[in-house]
């Protein structure tokens, strides 16, 4: 199955390939003036980033070629293409760098994935708000990939206008803006004064409304949460770069969207999903929908379970308010759907949790915490708890290992203080614990579980000692406020 996989993706990343321009010693000077603006990514076959970049750089291509203006993509094989690498000093690979009328402008230092190629590059490619100064300028601007924000104005420098420019200046990196005061553009469209959201072409179905209409006052916090709420409609196209954009509760179906090569077969997909949205928003419910790519979202099917997702599958799965997992154990349908989404409204589904099993016992100093026994151990209300989250591969977790074992021996006597780890590849951790790198070590004192304090001092174990004895709830048995020795009534 795994193999079925690699061969689809690889055939998909071929298709967008062709989208990528290849330029060479020979060829990059006369080339490169052909495109008002280009990203470059220079690079080596062999270098692993470079290969974690490439799909992603396919992928966005073709969008950022039908940009307005275009962006073109091109890359450079460094192994081969020696004399451009050298002439615009690459000393890493990948080294990407934005060209404007065929010179270096700015090295680029935006994201990695796709969306957030084509995000980043839009907004250097142009304003933030892009005059629409004819009908053909505006079905041009309407036509594109992502959506369109539009601003029509009968005055360029009215009230309106001005702070659909601010939101314009704040969101250009994520949205799509443009404006016209044109009396033929106004005419075709229909609008005077108002700020309109406008679905793609490729989410236009017949079960939804293509455009929504603002219609409140000049106030650019109200046009700015008027584009939140309604940009991506009742059930949009969930991506890793706007999924932040996604209110919860959340059922999203994953399957293989594919909005470049198939929308007629994403959008049948997405339709039957709308007709579940619609019939429970009409009943008062409190749900959200959206579709996302399987290929997109494989790290996150992976969270909830889902080890090796397979592209002819469809996966439904769920966050609660508070961001708890919910997953769908049964087949895709449509009436599974509406039923899935009901048991999440109702507080009737169990929440998903990438858990090793609870330990049976616990010969270490250390206590071993799995998300299972989480809010038992480490939100125990009578104890104050340091905790590591931790990797198994990681080299400084290793290091601290035996420091963070003797720690713990030390402190065996004090009956208020745990010393705690967790595997935070293995298991799930919940918030409020922000983990983003290994090890990360928390201190949640007994009375404040909600706001525990992260470690950031020495790793030696009198560093631990004297941290958690200025910290602790409740002076210790063993150690003054200052982290000394004291000694025990029975050796006076």
């Amino acid at each position: 199955m795994l193999k079925n996989l690699a061969l689809l993706l690889s055939i998909i990343c071929l298709a967008y390939a062709n989208d990528v321009l290849e330029f060479t010693d020979s060829n990059f000077d006369s080339n490169i003036l052909q495109h008002d603006v280009a990203l470059v990514k220079f690079y080596a076959p062999w270098c692993g980033h470079c290969k974690r970049l490439a799909p992603e750089f396919d992928k966005a291509a073709p969008i950022l070629r039908q940009n307005d203006p275009p962006v073109a993509l091109v890359k450079v094989d460094c192994t081969v293409e020696s004399k451009v690498c050298g002439r615009f000093g690459v000393n890493g690979y990948p080294t990407l760098k934005i060209f404007k009328n065929g010179q270096v402008s700015a090295d680029y230092n935006g994201p990695r994935d796709a969306d957030g190629i084509v995000k980043y590059m839009r907004t250097k490619a142009g304003p933030t708000s892009k005059e629409l100064n004819s009908v053909e300028d505006a079905e041009k601007f309407l036509s594109n990939f992502d959506h369109s924000i539009v601003g029509f104005f009968e005055s360029s420098d009215s009230a309106l206008a001005t702070e659909f420019k601010k939101v314009a200046d704040q969101l250009a990196e994520n949205y799509r803006f443009a404006h016209t005061s044109n009396p033929d553009v106004l005419a075709k469209y229909n609008h005077k004064d108002q700020v309109v959201v406008y679905q793609p072409p490729r989410l236009q179905v017949k079960l939804l409304p293509t455009e929504a209409v603002y219609t409140g006052g000049a106030s650019s916090v109200q046009i700015r949460q008027f584009i939140k709420d309604e940009l991506h409609g009742l059930v949009g196209h969930r991506t890793p770069s706007n999924s932040g954009d996604f209110k919860r509760p959340l059922v999203v179906v994953l399957f293989n969207v594919d909005y470049v090569k198939d929308v007629k077969g994403s959008n049948y997909v997405r339709n039957r999903v709308i007709k579940v949205a619609q019939k429970l928003r009409g009943e008062g419910l409190n749900v959200n929908f959206a579709i996302s790519s399987i290929t997109d979202f494989a790290q996150e099917l992976n969270e909830f379970g889902v080890e090796s997702p397979q592209f002819e599958n469809k996966y439904m799965v769920a966050r609660g308010a508070n961001n708890e997992k919910f997953k769908f154990e049964g087949e895709y349908s449509v009436e599974n759907l509406e039923k899935f989404a009901r048991d999440l409204v109702a507080g009737n589904l169990e929440q998903y949790l990438k858990s090793e099993p609870v330990p049976t016992s616990n010969p270490e100093a250390v206590r071993t915490v799995v998300a299972r026994n989480f809010d038992e151990v480490v939100n125990d209300p009578t104890k104050d708890v340091l905790i590591e989250f931790y990797a198994p591969w990681c080299g400084h977790c290793k290091t601290l290992a035996p420091k963070y074992e003797e720690l713990a021996s030390k402190l065996n006597g004090e009956s208020e203080i745990v010393i705690a780890k967790m595997d935070a590849t293995a298991n799930d951790v919940p918030a409020p614990y922000d983990v983003r790198g290994f090890p990360t070590i928390f201190f949640a004192p007994k009375n404040n579980k909600r706001n525990p304090l992260k470690y950031e001092g020495g790793r030696e174990v009198d560093d631990f000692i004297k941290y958690l004895s200025r910290q602790a709830t409740n002076p210790l048995n063993g150690y003054d406020r200052s982290g000394k020795k004291v000694k025990a009534k029975s050796d006076l």
